[in-house]
This record gives C-alpha cells, sequence and structure tokens, in this order.
C-alpha cells in the first residue's frame, strides 16, 4: 500500500512523519573499509553552484550519498527531477516523504542546460516516486531525456526511474525518448520488501525490466541491491537468476547505510571480499558488467562503467 501525507503544514513536520514515531534501532559501527572524506575542493563547490544556479535536486544530497565529495569534484551530480518529496515511505531511503508539489515546466529544459555547463559525457537522472501522477511522471522523464539531447547531444543518458506501478503505458512512455540506459533498482530480496519496500511489488520491478527489452532489444537495462539487511547469500543468487531471466544486463550491490535511527537497522556490514564473490558470481551467471563494493551506489562510476558495458556487448557481437 502506497501512504502519502498531507503537506499543508509540511515546514513543520519533520522529514520522514512515518517514521517520526517509530523506536530508534541501533546504529552499528563503521568499518574501516566504509569510511569517506568529507565533501571539499573547487570542483565540489563548482558544482553545487550549477546545480543550484538552475534550481535542482540531486539524489547525491537528498539520499546522503557517501560518495558525494569524489563524484562531485569530478563535475558528476545525479539529478532527481519532479521534486524533493516522495510519495512513498521505504524503510532505507533518506528522501523526504510527503505530498508532492506540482511538476516545474521548466525543469527538463533546466537539466537540459545543467548537463551541458558540467560538460558532462554521461548524465544519470533519477526521481521521487510520483503515485500522484496519472503516469507516475513518464512524460516528464521523457521531456527530461530529450532536453538532454538538445542541449548536449554527445552526452549519454541513463535514467532511474521508480517503478511506475499501475501506471498502464509509462514505460512505453519513456522508451519512446528513448534513454542510454534503463536502470530500475530492485533493492533488496523479495521477503524483505515489506519491511523494506512496502509500496513496491517485487515481480512488479521485475517485470518492468523485462518489458523494456520487450521494447527494445538492444537497450541497456540495469538493476542494484543494496546488502545488509538481513538477507541471506543463497537469497541474492536467487534475485540474480531473476534479473538474469529478465535479461538485465548491469547488476550493481552495495552496502546499505542507515541515514538516522528511525530507518531499518543495518543487520551487519558485507566485507570487501564478500562483494568480490558476489561479484564472480554475478558475472558466472551472465550478466555483461557487475559493479559490486562497498561503496557501490546505482549511479557511482556510471560513465565509466557504461563505455566498459558497451565494450563487453561489443565484444560479444564480434
Amino acid at each position: 500500500m502506497t501512504t502519502i501525507f498531507d503537506s499543508a503544514t509540511k515546514d513543520a513536520q519533520p522529514r520522514h512523519p512515518e517514521k517520526a514515531h517509530r523506536p530508534d534501532t541501533e546504529l552499528l559501527r563503521k568499518p574501516a573499509w566504509i569510511r569517506v572524506k568529507a565533501p571539499s575542493g573547487a570542483g565540489y563547490q563548482t558544482t553545487r553552484d550549477i546545480v543550484r544556479a538552475h534550481g535542482l535536486h540531486t539524489v547525491c544530497e537528498e539520499a546522503g550519498c557517501p560518495n558525494i565529495g569524489e563524484c562531485w569534484e569530478k563535475a558528476h551530480a545525479t539529478m532527481m527531477i519532479m521534486g524533493d518529496t516522495c510519495t512513498r515511505a521505504c524503510a532505507f531511503c533518506n528522501v523526504k516523504t510527503g505530498l508532492p508539489g506540482p511538476l516545474r515546466a521548466d525543469e527538463p529544459e533546466n537539466v537540459g542546460r545543467a548537463v551541458a555547463q558540467l560538460g558532462l559525457a554521461h548524465v544519470v537522472i533519477t526521481s521521487v516516486d510520483r503515485d500522484d501522477l496519472e503516469d507516475g511522471g513518464a512524460a516528464h522523464f521523457a521531456a527530461t531525456v530529450r532536453a538532454i539531447r538538445a542541449h548536449a547531444q554527445s552526452t549519454t543518458i541513463e535514467i532511474l526511474t521508480p517503478d511506475f506501478l499501475r501506471k498502464e503505458g509509462a514505460v512505453e512512455t519513456v522508451m519512446q525518448a528513448p534513454p542510454d540506459v534503463f536502470n530500475h533498482n530492485l533493492e533488496t530480496v523479495p521477503r524483505l520488501y515489506l519491511s523494506v519496500r512496502p509500496g513496491a511489488r517485487y515481480y512488479a520491478s521485475l517485470r518492468l525490466l523485462a518489458r523494456v527489452k520487450e521494447i527494445d532489444a538492444r537497450a541497456f537495462t540495469k538493476s542494484g541491491l543494496m546488502v545488509g539487511l538481513g538477507e541471506a547469500r543463497e537469497e541474492i543468487m536467487q534475485v540474480m537468476d531473476d534479473l538474469r531471466a529478465a535479461n538485465v544486463d548491469f547488476l550493481t550491490i552495495g552496502q546499505y547505510l542507515q541515514p538516522s535511527r528511525k530507518h531499518a537497522a543495518v543487520a551487519r556490514f558485507w566485507t570487501p571480499d564478500e562483494f568480490k564473490s558476489l561479484e564472480a558470481i554475478a558475472r558466472a551467471k551472465g550478466f555483461l558488467m557487475v559493479s559490486a563494493s562497498p561503496l557501490t551506489r546505482s549511479s557511482y562510476h556510471a560513465g565509466e562503467d557504461f563505455a566498459r558495458l558497451r565494450a563487453a556487448r561489443a565484444a560479444i557481437r564480434s
């Protein structure tokens, strides 16, 4: 079930009103391999200024990504369209929950201009869930892709979409643009969906990814998982099999990091060696590209990974 909150007094509400009365969970001490440097540097500030100048939101900030310092220093910012407020209430996510405002008609053009100003070779566009919109925001995604094409013709475009649950025709609308990479994250194993991702449906997400390939068999598809929420290794392997059955090309796996004591607790920290093992298994199952490490996120090193993904497909066909 999707939960939507009244925004009439949103300024007085906490960032996550649905979590406000939950008991605090334990915060585990992060191991040495998780720690990163605080954001700094001229490149970081320049990226921040460009994002602000165009009135844009980024998932880097809203989700509290640990890699923001490294990525923004290189002018790699993941734009988050359709506002900063999500209609879902996932237990792992730091993005604000509530009833969003109307879409900004000028946002696609602003994103296109910002991408051109940043000089990006590859850009990732994501969004909040917009269950309040008839098409879930699909037309806005398509308009944003087209605007980037107009302003930055050489930039490759990766989109990280919501599940468009019960939004008939949404994925078809998005794929008319089309993006270079269609990414939708499964996030976790099906057993944990009710507690971790209650507004979503595991098999609906799988079907979304499979549908992209039905529309365009040449499209690159991608999905991501978090570990550390209590999943078993065997369950992750089953998810890999499900994704391969949907012909997904690229899998990312990263460590879940708890945003606050009100969010889902970290069950444990997977070690770097365990991530290497998961990567080896995923490659053996047939993924063209796998990125698995404690700090891996969907858009982390996305440009470099897309180049490797294209090269892997070309090598198979040659």
